[in-house]
């Protein structure tokens, strides 16, 4: 009986499988199942990762930041007009794929550099 209940589950999956529902539904699984298993990136393609993310939207910080990864630790480095910026562009770092942490040596203009940990 088990045998029978397993042909007719394989089957119905099959079966949802061939509409657009089904294969929607196969598409989301498959990317569960890749997305549980983390990705690991090495320094120099994790630093190129988040300068694309950082860059992407803020345009005008890019010359103005400098970033470095180590180990999956990201630095950021520089001077930007206001501490809402450094603190939002911290926590958009924190968000990335990849990066386990970040050490924040971003200033304000007119005040001095944090020294690295």
């Amino acid at each position: 009986m088990k045998k029978l209940i397993s042909i007719a589950a394989i089957g119905a999956v099959v079966g949802a499988v061939a509409t657009r529902r089904g294969r929607v539904l196969l598409g989301r699984l498959r990317g569960l199942v890749s997305g549980a298993i983390p990705k690991r990136y090495d320094d120099g393609t994790l630093k190129a990762k988040v300068e694309s993310e950082l860059f992407r939207d803020e345009h005008e910080v890019k010359g103005a930041i400098n970033v470095n990864a180590q180990e999956g630790i990201v630095q950021l480095r520089g001077e930007l007009p206001s501490r809402d910026l450094i603190e939002a562009l911290v926590e958009r770092t924190r968000k990335i794929h990849g990066v386990k942490d970040v050490e924040n040596l971003l200033h304000t203009t007119g005040t001095e550099a944090p020294m690295h940990h």
